[in-house]
């Protein structure tokens, strides 16, 4: 992906030199050890992701951290791609008569407070509409390729844009209208919702990938192949498969593989912000 001499975002709060407080032997490698370890017991890798907003405050310390130099390299390259989201978002907004408002993404490092609680990195890169930021603990990019076997910096940018895509969904109002609805729903319902939610949000990182090229010629076939192979690998079946040796469709809250490649490159392929609704097809259409 060529972003040489491109902008950087500056809607960026950097928090990983703060002497915030840090997850004693954390680091992002426990994203995929405590899905794994919450599906090998019975979990959803929706539960996976609560128990790294409420275990957040739990076995701590403070210390200072110095980001390393290929963190840094990171750093500026999660700016430019946040960019680079802005100048898409904006132009497709504008196409819709309205005004489009960026997220801030926050850099942390072991542990975060967000609008929607405390968290750690087992949770992941993840938006909270609550105050419209997205959290990114840089080294989630050197344990993609070790944890997932998924790499590039496509297949980075593509876990960037997914975040901004939930941000989208906010202020089109699909987010607040599918949470409101999930609060009346039995957990089974509510993981379907949540796949149409986490699919939408594939849809509109592909869109975003469309006009990122065609705005700045950025992309080769490579690049595309990265962003296609980071999808499947965190879909909700490869991840039970690997965890348990099979899968279990009624606790998907992401996705499967082939879902989520496919409606990813669906945005890649159109750059159409119409073409993806999730919503109204059935469930098993998707």
């Amino acid at each position: 992906m060529n972003l040489k001499g491109r902008r950087q975002s500056t809607n960026v709060d950097d928090r990983r030199s703060s002497g915030k407080k840090i997850a004693i032997g954390g680091g992002i490698g426990a994203i995929i050890l405590t899905a794994l370890f919450t599906l090998l017991n019975g979990g959803s890798l929706g539960d996976a992701v609560q128990q790294g907003f409420s275990t957040a405050t739990s076995g701590q310390q403070s210390e200072n951290y110095t980001p390393t130099a290929q963190e840094e390299e990171f750093a500026v390259f999660a700016k430019q791609i946040l960019a680079s989201t802005e100048d898409v978002w904006t132009a497709e907004f504008k196409k819709m008569g309205r005004t489009y408002k960026a997220p801030t993404m926050v850099l942390f490092h072991g542990s975060v407070q967000s609008g929607c609680g405390k968290a750690t990195s087992a949770v992941g890169p993840f938006y909270c509409s609550a105050d419209e930021c997205l959290y990114l603990d840089l080294d989630f990019f050197n344990e993609m390729p070790k944890s997932l076997g998924a790499g590039g910096d496509f297949a980075y940018a593509y876990v960037i844009a997914h975040e901004v895509g939930h941000h989208v969904e906010h202020l089109l109002g699909i987010l607040d209208e599918a949470h409101s609805t999930m609060s009346l729903q039995n957990e089974t319902e509510r993981n379907k919702t949540s796949v149409r939610i986490e699919l939408l949000a594939d849809y509109y990182a592909g869109v975003w990938g469309y006009h990122e090229n065609k705005m700045f010629g950025s992309l080769d076939e490579g690049d595309l192949k990265e962003a296609i192979d980071a999808a499947q690998k965190i879909g909700d079946d490869y991840l039970q498969k690997r965890a348990r040796g099979q899968v279990y469709p009624e606790s998907f809250t992401h996705g499967t593989s082939e879902q989520r490649m496919r409606w990813l490159k669906k945005g890649l392929q159109t750059g159409d912000l119409r073409g993806g609704d999730t919503f109204s097809p059935r469930y098993e259409s998707l």
